[in-house]
């Protein structure tokens, strides 16, 4: 079977695997999770329930299945043929611990889960606008601020997962705005030091934070970007299928 892409909220914190159909893996806390990781190629697309898998090299995706969502890159000016993002958006900002700050445009409705999506530790709203592009502008307008980005690398991401965040300096920035909705996330991964980074499919799953999943194995806690996960065959440890990576391990897990 095959990684074919991930659920970070929404039905459940999951891997998509393609076999003989699409099946989901549970990536809740206290899972195991025993599988190896073979051969990479493209992920194929997802259609509806079902999966159409594709044979070509490349990985996460061939240029047959690379998707490319535009409203992604605008600014404000529409870049489909015609514009369709009429309804409520919000304007938000994110913090990620312990110190970085990023403002963001979602669906009004689909704030929280947004700000889950994306593993951030406090999020808040401070524009509510009529349609997309509207919001757009202001995400354009307040991410050429020296305190704002537009974007969290997944690095930093994971450089963030044993800290919490800079309250004050949080507190000081939102004294510059109107807030209108407050949300602060968990995930209960509870950790004391930042895990390693790695790439594998086995061990106890500790939690996901966004598209990082942390698994516990043999003392070390790992962190995995599922993204690097999509493409990858899986075979299943008891079969006898054995990695030939040395994993790092963190100080922690020698006593």
């Amino acid at each position: 079977m095959q990684v074919v892409g991930y659920e970070p909220s929404g039905r459940g914190r999951t891997l998509l695997v393609s076999g003989d159909e699409l099946e989901r893996i549970s990536l809740e806390s206290g899972d195991e999770l025993a599988y190896t990781l073979g051969e990479r190629h493209c992920a194929g697309v997802l259609d509806g329930d079902g999966h159409r898998d594709c044979d070509r090299p490349s990985a996460p995706y061939c240029s047959f299945h690379t998707s490319t969502w535009v409203c992604a890159r605008c600014t404000g000016t529409c870049l489909k043929d015609e514009m369709d993002c009429h309804e409520p958006h919000a304007v938000y900002l994110a913090a990620f611990a312990p110190d970085t700050f990023k403002v963001g445009v979602t669906k009004e409705w689909r704030l929280e889960t947004r700000l889950r999506e994306q593993g951030a530790d406090r999020g808040v709203q401070i524009h509510s606008v009529p349609d997309g592009r509207i919001a757009r502008e202001l995400e354009t307008d307040l991410a050429t601020r020296p305190d704002l980005i537009d974007r969290v690398r997944t690095d930093a991401k994971l450089e963030s997962l044993a800290t919490e965040v800079d309250e004050t300096a949080w507190e000081a920035l939102l004294d510059e705005f109107e807030v209108l909705e407050r949300h602060t996330l968990s995930y209960g991964l509870d950790l004391s030091s930042q895990p390693v980074r790695e790439t594998l499919a086995s061990g106890t799953v500790r939690g996901v934070k966004g598209r990082l999943l942390v698994l516990e194995r043999a003392g070390t806690a790992y962190g995995v970007d599922m993204r690097d996960l999509v493409g990858y065959e899986l075979a299943d440890e008891a079969d006898g299928s054995t990695s030939a990576r040395r994993l790092q391990s963190s100080l922690g897990s020698f006593g």
